[in-house]
């Protein structure tokens, strides 16, 4: 096995384990009984629960809907996995093991839950973000990181 591919795995794996332990604190600890948690004037913790994707998008297609995006999630973490395998930089293996991550993350929600548990609200005034999650931040690091590798690393030829 690469060194790139053992990076990638160990960082998916802590990615799984952060995401997971922050959802079982949130949801054993803190939100019994759920409450919003203002913890500073722009951030809260709440409880909300999101059977669609980004933004609360496909929110109201059901069980089926959490099958059909469950299965979609696992199809794409397939294809990373296999971008992965192929890695040629340690950032590139470091973006792909952060989506991957991310997005077993969510599936484990959504099977065992049948929907993505979000807790963490940002705001400015009354204007709310959507709330999301560790697996979420993972996601969106890991994308970030391949885009700005693009941008601003040159690969050489070969």
């Amino acid at each position: 096995m690469s060194s790139r591919l053992s990076l990638g795995l160990l960082i998916a794996i802590l990615a799984i384990f952060i995401d997971q332990l922050s959802k079982w604190w949130i949801l054993v600890f803190v939100m019994d009984p759920p409450k919003v948690i203002s913890v500073t004037p722009f951030f809260n913790l709440v409880l909300t629960w999101n059977k669609g994707v980004s933004f609360g998008i496909f929110n109201d297609q059901g069980d089926s809907g959490t099958l059909i995006l469950s299965a979609i999630a696992i199809l794409i973490t397939l294809v990373l996995i296999f971008w992965l395998i192929k890695a040629k930089t340690n950032i590139t293996a470091i973006g792909l093991s952060a989506i991957i991550g991310g997005a077993i993350g969510n599936v484990i929600d959504r099977l065992t839950h049948g929907a993505v548990l979000d807790f963490l609200d940002f705001y400015v005034n009354n204007v709310h973000w959507p709330a999301f999650n560790a697996a979420d931040s993972f996601i969106t690091i890991g994308a970030i990181t391949l885009i700005w590798e693009s941008l601003f690393y040159q690969h050489k030829a070969g």
